[in-house]
């Protein structure tokens, strides 16, 4: 059974930079593809970003594009979500998703939450304006 625990998640101020990760253990993670969603109050749950198994494809929802990075550590089971120039809007829980499928390489797929089997429980993320 994969675990996944995310971190980093904090208040701060609009414009400013934070980095969540998430380490990952109960699989190989070489061969899980992980995904990062949230979830703000009132609102369904969003993809924000996710990557694949070697790292090689990302894949960002158009409202983080060019803000916020995704990448992995192999070594150290661990994915990273970089977001810089944070706005309020960005203000929710960060969830991150991981599944051992390959996908079919779509964004629609990778950008599915219906297409990971494992969550973690979320890390606070609040940008003050």
């Amino acid at each position: 059974q994969v675990q996944l625990v995310e971190s980093g998640g904090r208040l701060v101020q609009a414009g400013g930079s934070l980095r969540l990760s998430c380490a990952a253990s109960g699989g190989t993670f070489s061969n899980l593809r992980m995904g990062w969603f949230r979830q703000a109050p009132g609102k369904e749950r969003e993809f924000v970003t996710a990557i694949s198994r070697r790292g090689g494809t990302t894949y960002y929802a158009d409202s983080v594009k060019g803000r916020f990075t995704i990448s992995r550590d192999q070594a150290k089971n661990t994915v990273y979500l970089q977001m810089n120039s944070l706005k309020p809007e960005a203000t929710a829980v960060y969830y991150c998703a991981a599944t051992f499928s390959l996908g079919d390489g779509t964004y629609s797929v990778a950008s599915g939450a219906y297409a990971y089997d494992y969550w973690g429980q979320g890390t606070q993320v609040t940008v003050s304006s």
